[in-house]
C-alpha cells in the first residue's frame, strides 16, 4: 500500500507524481508507462515514487479517489437548490461529467484494464470499494434530499441501483466523442426523469419485490468484491 505523508512537502510531491503519471498515461498509454519513466519525468527518484505509490494501479486508484472527492463536493452543492429526484440525480451525474471530462482521453487508455474482472482497477474490485462507496453515498444524498417518497426498505439499497445506472453513463461517456460530451449529457437528461419515475413506483407494494430482487442480483453477482473485502 502507498505510504501516507501529511506534510505539505509530501503532499506536493505526491500530487506531482500523480499529475505526471496521468500526463504520461495519456501520452504514451498505460501499459507502456513505467514507474521509472514517471519518476524521471517528475524529477524524483524511483524509490521516492514507490514511497508514495506502490504501483501504477495505486496511481490510478488515487486518481479515482481524487475525482470522487471532487464529484462528491460539487454534486452536493449542485443538488442543493433542487427538490425533485429527477433534477437532483441529473445534477449529480452532470457534475461527475464536469469533473471527469478533462480526463476523457486518459480514461480510454486504461478502460481495458478496468473491465478485466481480475484487475484492481475494476470498479467492482475490493480495491475500488472505498471510492465506490463515496459515489454511492452521493446517490444516497440525492434520494434523501428529494421530495420523492421511498419505502424505507427500498431506500436502504436504492443507491446501489443508482450506482449501476451511473456506471452505464460512465461507459457511454468513455466512448462518447461529441463536443463537451454533449451526447452523454443528453443521455443524463433523458434517463434521469425515467429513473425517478421508476423509483416513485416503489410506494406501491406490488412493485417493491422487483426492487428487492434487483438489489439482490447486484449484491450476489456484481458487487461480490465487497464480500471479499469484508472477509479480508
Amino acid at each position: 500500500m502507498p505510504v501516507e505523508n501529511t506534510t505539505p512537502r509530501g503532499d506536493e510531491r505526491k500530487a506531482l507524481i500523480l499529475d505526471t503519471a496521468l500526463r504520461l498515461f495519456e501520452r504514451d498509454g498505460y501499459e507502456k508507462t513505467t514507474m521509472r519513466a514517471i519518476a524521471k519525468e517528475a524529477g524524483v527518484s524511483v524509490g521516492n515514487a514507490y514511497y508514495y505509490f506502490a504501483s501504477k494501479d495505486h496511481l490510478v486508484q488515487a486518481f479515482y479517489d481524487e475525482v470522487s472527492d471532487r464529484h462528491a463536493e460539487q454534486a452536493l452543492a449542485a443538488m442543493r437548490p433542487h427538490r425533485t429526484l429527477a433534477a437532483r440525480f441529473a445534477a449529480d451525474l452532470h457534475t461527475w461529467v464536469d469533473v471527469a471530462e478533462p480526463y476523457r482521453e486518459f480514461a480510454t487508455q486504461f478502460v481495458k484494464n478496468a473491465v478485466d474482472p481480475n484487475s484492481p482497477l475494476s470498479p467492482f474490485s475490493p480495491e475500488s470499494k472505498p471510492t465506490r462507496d463515496k459515489v454511492i453515498e452521493v446517490h444516497r444524498r440525492a434520494v434523501q434530499g428529494s421530495t420523492t417518497k421511498v419505502d424505507p426498505e427500498i431506500a436502504a439499497n436504492l443507491p446501489d441501483l443508482l450506482w449501476m445506472h451511473h456506471m452505464g453513463i460512465v461507459l457511454f461517456w468513455v466512448y462518447d466523442r461529441s463536443p463537451g460530451a454533449r451526447r452523454t449529457r443528453d443521455l443524463i437528461d433523458r434517463t434521469s426523469p425515467m429513473v425517478a419515475r421508476v423509483i416513485g413506483l416503489s410506494r406501491f407494494k406490488v412493485v417493491r419485490p422487483l426492487f428487492r430482487e434487483a438489489d439482490k442480483l447486484i449484491q450476489d453477482f456484481l458487487l461480490t468484491g465487497d464480500e471479499a473485502a469484508d472477509k479480508s
